[in-house]
């Protein structure tokens, strides 16, 4: 008998903060007539709507399938980290319940999914295209792992490529395998928003084998003014930007936590971008408590790993562009983020 046979294949945790609106259609999206997968709403202390209410219904209607937490509010990573805790699943995905999956594209998931776990060994990391749905363009952009990943075949880091601009592990692509986010004994910091890439960062080291399934599987819905990725609101918690940063710095010593050279060198480039953005916010803050917890983060990596510092201050193009030196420098640095905005339309 198989050591999963009285596992779920997958466990979906939907956090959810006042997200009547929207989570239907999220949830929705995962129901595709398995009994194999179990979703988790976590309703995260919503007041303002009927949140809660939709949770239950939802529960009520699909009970061999769904389960609801409802908890204070404790911020995306406490949703996330009461959605783990909970899940039976042998995988574990995150889907913000803005967002949604693309049916066609999870019903392949599933059988390959399905497959590993047959095998006995499930491999640790499956990766996806996701899809960026931009709301007020009507357009769509797919980023895919094409020379980053091998496809359709199981693989390690060494058989890894070279990853682009844009091609980073995200929690869009990202379904790991539940146990190695437990390995990891991985914690995402309460209260505190961009903690998706705490949780997509300090797991790799754990992760042995890959899989890359080239579908357009997670659909993520960008554009509205009061999302997290909003510049202006992204400004605003320019506080919770710097203590992931921080959370990420001392959570691997670099390159020898990696365990893995092309492993190394891949979370040291995932690194280098956030600090890169932690830099630019600090720049568009527009003040100086900005340049402070500017000068305060790279203060911190210095104390954590003089190495790292010179690594991502002088080998990384991101890094140098976001920290160009005195008043000239950072016009410049915000001249090109506007550009880089612009062509991107990553926000």
């Amino acid at each position: 008998m198989s050591p999963y046979s009285n596992q779920k294949t997958i466990t979906f945790v939907v956090p959810c903060f006042n997200s009547a609106d929207y989570m239907d259609h999220c949830i929705s999206s995962l129901l595709i007539g398995s009994t194999d997968i179990e979703i988790v709403i976590v309703n995260d202390g919503s007041v303002k709507d009927n949140t809660a209410e939709k949770a239950d219904q939802w529960a009520a209607q699909h009970p061999d399938l769904i389960k609801v937490i409802h908890q204070e509010n404790k911020g995306h990573g406490g949703a996330v980290m009461a959605g783990l805790r909970a899940a039976t699943g042998v995988y574990f995905k995150v889907v913000d319940s803005d967002d949604w999956l693309d049916r066609d594209s999870l019903g392949v998931m599933m059988s390959k999914l399905r497959h590993f776990i047959s095998t006995g060994s499930p491999v640790d990391l499956v990766v996806a295209n996701y899809v960026y749905e931009h709301t007020y363009t009507g357009t769509r952009k797919v980023i895919r792992y094409r020379g980053a990943l091998p496809q359709n075949r199981v693989f390690t880091w060494n058989e890894t490529g070279v990853f682009g601009p844009g091609q980073n592990i995200l929690m869009h692509s990202a379904i790991y395998r539940t146990q190695v986010l437990i390995n990891s004994k991985i914690e995402l910091p309460e209260h505190t928003f961009y903690v998706d890439n705490i949780f997509v960062y300090v797991p790799l080291p754990f992760v042995q084998t890959l899989y890359y399934l080239p579908v357009n599987l997670y659909r993520y819905f960008i554009g509205r003014d009061d999302q997290s990725v909003n510049e202006n609101v992204q400004i605003s918690r320019l506080d919770q930007q710097m203590r992931v940063t921080q959370v990420m710095v001392d959570a691997v010593k670099l390159p020898e936590g990696a365990g893995n050279r092309k492993l190394a060198r891949y979370m040291a480039g995932y690194l280098g971008l956030i600090v890169s953005a932690s830099s630019m916010f600090a720049l568009l803050e527009g003040t100086s408590d900005g340049l402070r917890q500017r000068r305060e983060m790279w203060e911190h990596i210095d104390s954590v790993d003089k190495e790292l510092k010179v690594h991502l201050g002088f080998r990384q193009p991101l890094v140098l562009a976001a920290n160009f030196p005195g008043a000239p420098g950072r016009g410049l640095s915000v001249a090109l983020y506007r550009l880089a905005k612009k062509i991107y339309r990553f926000s």
